[in-house]
């Protein structure tokens, strides 16, 4: 049993380190929701990913299913390169994600209004051009003039709890 731990982290570090220093370009076989999904990697090793710089509607969110929606029809059963900026503390791998070869999942959903900038972490002005445009236009979630962002939501739900 320990000898299958060991061989389990090895691997583990390995794509890690791969995983960080080059992209990965690989299947998608399962959307968890409009910003995460799980990609299998050539030797079969299932990743989850979760987008950089952006933040989809929570679950039960207006629009989460909608996000899910999108992001589904862009990458489920395709291939896509992911550019690994860090993992987090749930093993996720946080990425920038490339699909039909030149599209950024993250500033289509932004465009489309399927998510928000998520200037918490990130400073990304292309993304927050983006943004604005898709509130001027009110694309997807921008329809709802008292939308609220899934950090607010998170927050509201945490705090509610006894």
């Amino acid at each position: 049993m320990l000898y299958l731990k060991v061989v389990f982290f090895v691997v583990t570090i390995g794509v890690s380190c791969l995983s960080f220093s080059q992209p990965l370009t690989d299947k998608v076989v399962a959307i968890t929701d409009g910003d995460t999904f799980k990609m299998l990697t050539a030797d079969s090793t299932l990743v989850k990913v979760r987008l950089a710089n952006i933040d989809c509607p929570e679950k039960k969110q207006p629009f989460s299913a909608k996000a899910k929606e999108f992001t589904s029809d862009a990458i489920f059963g395709k291939s896509v390169t992911i550019n690994v900026v860090k993992s987090d503390r749930y093993n996720r791998y946080i990425s920038n994600v490339t699909y039909n070869d030149t599209l950024s999942l993250c500033h289509e959903l932004v465009k489309n209004g399927y998510a928000w900038h998520f200037v918490k972490y990130s400073k990304d002005s292309t993304l927050q051009a983006l943004e604005e445009e898709a509130r001027k236009d009110k694309k997807g979630l921008w329809q709802d003039p008292n939308a609220i962002a899934p950090w607010e939501w998170r927050s509201r739900k945490k705090k509610k709890k006894p």
